[in-house]
Formats: structure tokens, sequence, C-alpha cells
């Protein structure tokens, strides 16, 4: 079930309440469907209860349950609770976590990928001018740039420039390594001017090194979960709405990134993974005489598929993303 269609599914027993006369509200067009806010449960949420307790003259609490009542036998739904003053909080059937884990595992690092592109690898800074698809690509960050679009899956146009804030050798001293270049190159927005200073700083307030470190962490998670004899499986849901977003909102940015002619907004997306799985790792092992559990395999899951989303980011980029850091 799709969230228009758990919209659709709302509004219906909304409507049904309704004619029943259980319920003395106008019927509102739609009905918004998010993500689960801090407190929340499931897969996504709606407060159409607490738009609809005024006008009704009803606790939104004892509206959230008469929909819930009408929701309850819908297929495609597992839960549904109330939280808070009357939030309706759904979980799906074959939650849309779970699959959304188990289509980055069979994908792996193609997960995101423009379809028609071979997988990429770092590469080092180019030489001469850019890519035939952008012949004017003549500075060094144009042709980064331009490289970069390539591996985005970018439709060059005919005598398109590439136009960016150039950034003269002199601002990247070749003791940066060509990681740390393409980074500083494609981090910031074309119109800005690249940041060099920190880039090879070893801790987390370092951009690239919070999403290298982020990426080996999660390596590091698969490695010590084998060691305590249990491996990666979507089996429950994990509450991680952030992480999970960050997952699944890859293929878009990628895309977004080759349309807008903008791959910082790729490397800013592997900057607030590496932030969501940094915050959410410590959870994924047992601690102390724990036994691994479903939820552990589950987090672990999780965690593997950013790690898969921050190794494919890099590698768009051109940037390297080792194990061990």
């Amino acid at each position: 079930m799709t969230p228009a269609e758990l919209s659709r599914t709302v509004l219906h027993a909304v409507c049904r309440a309704v004619e029943d006369g259980v319920l003395r509200a106008p019927v509102p067009e739609s009905v918004r469907i998010e993500r689960p806010r801090p407190g929340g449960r499931g897969d996504y949420a709606t407060n159409v209860a607490l738009r609809l307790a005024g006008p009704a003259g009803q606790p939104a609490g004892d509206v959230a349950v008469l929909l819930r009542e009408r929701i309850g036998r819908t297929g495609g739904i597992e839960r549904i609770e109330i939280t808070g003053p009357g939030f309706l909080n759904f979980t799906l059937a074959g939650s849309a976590q779970q699959r959304l884990l188990v289509t980055v595992r069979e994908q792996g690092e193609r997960y995101g990928m423009p379809g028609s592109a071979d997988k990429p690898h770092s590469a080092g800074l180019p030489d001469g001018p850019g890519p035939a698809a952008f012949p004017h690509a003549d500075e060094l960050r144009a042709r980064v740039w331009a490289e970069t679009l390539l591996r985005l899956g970018a439709r060059p146009l005919d005598g398109e420039t590439v136009t960016v804030v150039p950034a003269p050798h002199g601002d990247l001293p070749e003791s940066l390594g060509s990681d740390a270049v393409r980074w500083a190159l494609l981090a910031a927005a074309a119109h800005d001017r690249p940041r060099t200073e920190g880039l090879l700083v070893q801790h987390e307030r370092s951009p690239l090194y919070r999403v290298r470190y982020a990426h080996a962490r999660a390596r590091a998670l698969s490695r010590s979960a084998a060691a305590l004899g249990f491996g990666a499986a979507p089996d429950a849901y994990v509450d991680a709405p952030a992480l999970t977003t960050a997952v699944a909102d890859h293929p878009a940015v990628v895309a977004d990134a080759a349309r807008l002619r903008a791959p910082d907004r790729l490397a800013r997306h592997l900057d607030v993974t590496a932030d969501a799985l940094l915050a959410f790792q410590h959870t994924v092992l047992p601690v102390g005489d724990e036994k691994p559990s479903a939820a552990h395999r589950s987090r672990l899951a999780l965690a593997e598929a950013a790690g898969t989303v921050l190794a494919g980011g890099l590698s768009l980029l051109g940037i390297s993303a080792p194990e061990y850091l």
C-alpha cells in the first residue's frame, strides 16, 4: 500500500463514519499521510482525527478510535495504533521498511545508480578538457563537475557549458589527495567557492571524514555481528525514521542531482545519511548478556543498507569508500 492509497483508505473511513452518523463533521478533501513524528509508531501516520475533533465536538482520541474501527479490516495494513492526543499510526503488512531493505540487499551498490550506467569507481582528478558531452569544461572544478554529471546519468545538451565558481590550483594542494579534492569541488553548490579547510581532519566535524567513517562503521558492525554468530535480516520493524528515510530517498536524490546538474545535492545527502547512521549505530549489537534477536538482525540490515548508500554515493562522486578507517 502506497501513501496515496493509504490516504484514500483513511478518507473512505471518514466518509463511512459520517454516513453512519457517529461523526458529525465535514469530510475533508484529502487526508495527509506522513512519516511518524517522535513518539509515533509504524510506517506512516496521520493527524486527521485531530483535525476533525473540533468540528465534530468530540475528543480527538475518540475520533481516532472510530476511524481505526473502520480501517482495521483493510488489506495491506498490519496494525493501527493511536498515539499522543489522537494520531493514527499505521504499520503496513510486509512493512515498507522491510521491503526497502530487501531491495537494497538485492541490488547492492547498484541501488540508486543511474539505470544505464555501469558501477562507477573512484576516479582521481581528470586532466585536459572536459568530457565530449560538456566540451567547455576547461577549468579543474568544471571538469570534475562535468565528469560527475555523466556518472550521475545527466543528459548533456548540445554546446552546454558547466558554470561553477572556479577553484584555482593554488587552493587545492596536492597533499589533500584526489578524494578530498573531489569532495571539495563537488560538495559546494555551483555558485559557492569550494572549501578545503579541515578536509583531512580525522574528526566527525569534517563532512568527508564523517561520511567515510560512517561507511566504515557499517562494515565494522557487520564484522562484529558475524563474530557474534548472527547476520542481517529485515525480520522486524526498526524505529529509526531518519535513517530509513535517508536510505529510501537515495535513488530520488541521485536522480535530482543529475536532473538539476547539482552533484552537491548528493554530497549533502550522504552527509545526512552518515549523521543518521552514526546516531543509530549504538543500537545495533547486543549489549552485555543480551542475545542476538530479530531486532538486532533487523537493525543490522538497516545499518548495512545505509553503508550501501554511502559506498554507492561516494562512488558516484568518484571518491573511495574504505572499509577500515
